[in-house]
């Protein structure tokens, strides 16, 4: 059970108070530097607990299940965070860069009961390429966002994640409603 692709993704969900309280000062460059350094190494985690457990066939049902909550779980840290620290603000629309923010949450939220609903019906919901798209520009925008705490003179970083969050929150949309349309087929 405690394979160590489960400690993998174990070690991302622990690891998440440490991330969240790096992050809590934004006038602190060095502690988002260690926040980014953190961030990319949980990322690396991700990569490498699911590649552990296909080619070593250890595959389990806790894998399967802890997963997605640890992306979900630190992607929602972060986002939640970075607005509570006034990170997703900046030119043009000022505060309004919370709502892709607020898009992928509620995405994450309704796709994941979405899961469960349609896991009881024993109707599995693929993820799609287009999906794994959507999450790779949100982990990227995202970690620029962090980069750009531990970079303040660099507004380009910045700017790149907040329209990299943008396009996550676009292709959250398609996305969502994708996974809506094959769990619409399945309610009466």
């Amino acid at each position: 059970m405690l394979t160590l692709p489960n400690l993998l993704t174990l070690s991302r969900i622990v690891a998440l108070p440490l991330l969240a309280a790096l992050l809590w000062w934004p006038d602190w460059p060095l502690g988002y530097a260690l926040a980014f350094v953190l961030y990319c190494a949980m990322g690396i985690t991700d990569y490498f607990d699911g590649l552990l457990a296909r080619s070593s066939g250890a595959v389990s049902r806790l894998g399967i299940f802890l997963d997605p909550i640890a992306d979900k779980i630190m992607v929602a840290t972060v986002i939640l965070v970075l607005a509570a620290q006034d990170m997703l603000s900046g030119p043009v629309v000022g505060d309004l860069h919370v709502i892709p923010g607020l898009i992928i949450l509620i995405r994450e939220i309704a796709v994941s009961g979405l899961r469960e609903f349609l896991g009881g019906l024993q109707v599995s919901v693929p993820v799609s390429r287009l999906a794994k798209w959507k999450t790779t520009i949100q982990l990227v925008a995202l970690g620029a966002l962090i980069l750009s705490g531990a970079l303040p003179g660099e507004l380009w970083i910045r700017l790149v994640g907040l329209a990299g969050l943008w396009g996550a929150a676009l292709l959250t949309l398609i996305t969502g409603w994708d996974y809506l349309r094959v769990g619409l087929r399945h309610m009466d």
